[in-house]
């Protein structure tokens, strides 16, 4: 009788190009400097790859590649990307970004999100929504759990409606002030006191803003102007000014 084992190795077509391309063979795998792979290799190693998934020999199980702050890529960035999702090896490519209808990066081009219109049309596009406040409620909670504050029920139920009306990036960097506030006064526990004492002295970003926007002429190097769309219009103070001095006078 003959027995037949089949033996199923997982290896990555990185580690295959570092394997072809060094004398070591697979001991270069634990040299730790795999150095630079020479094109020529890449397409060998390909093309040897493309053959064994045609006898059934080897299965392509796709990568995924992840880019943040996609927007912040330039032209000749997305078209490498263009260029490599035509490839029958290409990973799975994830993106995320923020921005609106703004320029791709480096030209006068607008674009959705700041992304090709050719590179758009290759991706399925997920919209996001808010969060609720029952959602940024259960966040708020998690991350107490993480970083080990007791908070009271009032003192989350504030919190999460300070994240609804801010950003939910300040309640969640507010866990930690409210935490060294309520140990400051000797509590084991964050109360409503300590959301309020960091509240006042940590300001989100309308808030900041707001400030700047009333003190801007007591800042150096101040480049916003009055006719500008964020100046704050005393044109409405002053009329009605005008027109209490008017009421008032004989």
């Amino acid at each position: 009788l003959q027995k037949r084992k089949e033996v199923v190795h997982n290896v990555s077509l990185h580690e295959i190009d570092v394997i072809n391309s060094r004398q070591q063979g697979f001991l270069a795998l634990f040299a730790g400097d795999t150095g630079e792979i020479k094109s020529e290799v890449r397409e060998q190693i390909d093309a040897k790859v493309v053959e064994w998934k045609e006898e059934g020999r080897a299965k392509i199980i796709p990568g995924v590649l992840f880019i943040d702050e996609v927007h912040m890529l330039d032209m000749e960035c997305f078209s490498f990307l263009n260029r490599a999702l035509e490839s029958d090896m290409a990973p799975v490519l994830v993106i995320a970004t923020n921005r609106g209808i703004t320029n791709i990066r480096g030209t006068e081009y607008k674009s959705p999100h700041g992304i090709p219109l050719d590179l758009l049309d290759r991706l399925m596009i997920v919209s996001t929504d808010p969060y609720t406040h029952d959602e940024i409620l259960k966040i708020l909670s998690v991350r107490c759990e993480e970083e080990d504050v007791e908070m009271a029920d009032d003192a989350l139920e504030l919190l999460a409606r300070i994240g609804t009306e801010t950003s939910l990036r300040y309640a969640i960097q507010m866990v930690i002030t409210a935490s060294l506030a309520a140990e400051k006064r000797k509590s084991a526990q964050v109360e409503i006191e300590d959301i309020k004492r960091v509240y006042k002295l940590f300001v989100d970003v309308k808030r900041s803003t707001q400030y700047l926007m009333e003190y801007n002429k007591e800042y150096m190097y101040n480049e916003l102007d009055d006719n500008d769309e964020y100046a704050v219009d005393n044109g409405d103070e002053e009329a009605d000014k005008k027109e209490d001095s008017m009421e008032t006078s004989p």
